[in-house]
């Protein structure tokens, strides 16, 4: 077989795949060393499986409140051997259209290792490359607390193959899997406590949106425990696991028949010995990497996952596009995350960001006027019984100019795309009201921020701001 190759991609993930298909339409021969299962963990673990999971969940929360719109309706129950199977079906389709796409590749399977900055051995066979991208991913972080593993424990990818739901279960960790399966199971029969340090769920977004959602997952039948330091777990007589946390001095705890480990990710990249290529890394930052996608190795790049930087599948793909045209030309394309770091959680109501948020504006020193709008006081809202949540908007005061976007509320994730189309475009808020927004729509609301926005940028205060 071949051995040597103008680039080769270590991983074949979303942003591995990206990077191999941007080479080769460059004309570069180009390999991919994957373990397997290919597919990569958007398909197999991550996006798709949850996504599908939550349609589950998601309907049965409609039927449960579907007298609320005059419609006598009552939820027989969760069919979950049928919910699993669907979910399987579903991503046994796009795995294998992914891996179609993946075998018109040279594809090596096995664990990957560096023997030199250009030499990869996979078992036994050596690979030489002119240049190489790693795109490896996350795996789950290890469990720390002492008495977990002792007591068992399931995380997100065992949560999304169990044979059936545990009737009580704690979670560990206030992000955005927690949030998503976290309702999962709470919707669809699961008595739910989550354990969380902060004061609110999504401890990265603004404090209006984190403290919005705790308050309305709580109005699920949500426990949220905050201010939790966890310090054990152990398992009582009848077989439920407990978790001891501290809160103000004080020892207390919860028991449940399952726990759901929700802390996290980390860099895949032990068995690398990235050492070897002169690749400098962190066991849990990730491959240092510039804008350019380059490690401390010119010749080899690193994107997605494994960078730490903004765990996001579009955000991969991108990386990977960068890092294939720069490995293959030698390049020094940068990558600007401005935008493409938008992102979305599928809670309902789900959460969508473009561009900064307030807690970045004010971490950099930027000026900004916001204003808001409650989904409670738009009518198209109100007609289909969705008004939880807002919509805020930043902007400049200076020039108006669109700073940052977030949307707490019903098809957020889709209703982003508008002011982050508009933001693509450098569009201040008088250029979005001149964006015809039909009525009654959800996207209308967009504009009542917008407005005031433009009104209050003409005034002195706005000014002082600025200065």
């Amino acid at each position: 077989m071949q051995t040597r190759y103008d680039l080769i991609v270590v991983g074949a993930g979303s942003g591995g795949y990206a990077a191999a298909r941007t080479a080769r339409d460059l004309g570069a021969s180009v390999a991919l060393v994957d373990r397997g299962p290919l597919g990569g963990l958007c398909i197999l673990r991550g996006c798709m499986p949850s996504k599908t999971l939550l349609a589950t969940s998601d309907a049965a929360y409609e039927v449960d409140r579907a007298h609320e719109l005059g419609v006598t309706a009552k939820r027989a129950g969760i069919d979950f051997p049928f919910v699993m199977a669907r979910k399987k079906e579903i991503i046994t389709g796009f795995t294998d259209y992914r891996t179609a796409a993946l075998e018109t590749f040279p594809i090596v399977r096995g664990e990957a290792r560096f023997e030199s900055p250009d030499e990869l051995r996979v078992g036994d066979v050596v690979l030489r490359g002119g240049a190489f991208v790693i795109a490896t991913g996350s795996v789950v972080a290890p469990a720390v607390i002492p008495g977990l593993a002792e007591a068992g424990f399931i995380d997100s990818d065992a949560a999304l193959e169990l044979a059936a739901p545990p009737k009580s279960m704690i979670v560990l960790g206030g992000g955005y899997v927690s949030t998503e399966l976290g309702q999962f199971f709470a919707r669809i029969g699961t008595q739910l406590t989550v354990v969380i340090r902060g004061t609110q769920m999504l401890s990265a977004e603004d404090a209006d949106v984190g403290e919005a959602l705790t308050e309305y997952l709580r109005e699920d039948g949500i426990t949220i425990e905050t201010r939790a330091l966890v310090q054990r777990v152990s398992v009582r007589a009848d077989g439920l696991k407990v978790v001891h946390f501290a809160r103000d001095g004080r020892e207390e705890e919860v028991a449940a028949e399952e726990i759901f480990y929700a802390l996290g990710r980390l860099p895949n990249i032990d068995g690398l010995q990235l050492e070897k290529a002169g690749v400098r890394a962190h066991k849990i930052r990730g491959i240092e990497v510039d804008q350019t996608m380059r490690t401390s190795n010119r010749k080899i790049f690193a994107v997605g996952d494994v960078t730490g930087q903004f765990l996001l599948v579009h955000v991969a793909i991108q990386q990977g596009e960068v890092a294939a045209r720069n490995a293959i030309a030698d390049g020094d394309e940068r990558i600007d995350y401005a935008l493409s770091k938008a992102h979305t959680v599928f809670s309902d109501p789900q959460v969508a960001v473009a561009g900064e948020t307030e807690k970045e504006l004010v971490a950099t020193g930027v000026a900004y006027v916001k204003a808001s709008y409650p989904f409670s006081d738009l009518g198209k809202a109100i007609s289909i019984g969705k008004t939880k949540g807002f919509v805020k908007m930043l902007a400049s005061p200076l020039d108006g100019k669109i700073l940052g976007v977030v949307i707490l509320g019903a098809h957020a994730s889709d209703l982003i795309h508008i002011p982050l189309a508009a933001m693509a475009f450098d569009a201040t808020v008088y250029d979005y009201l001149k964006i015809p927004h039909l009525h009654p729509t959800m996207a209308e609301i967009l504009i009542y921020p917008a407005e005031e926005l433009a009104e209050m940028i003409k005034t002195p205060a706005a000014l002082a701001v600025a200065r």
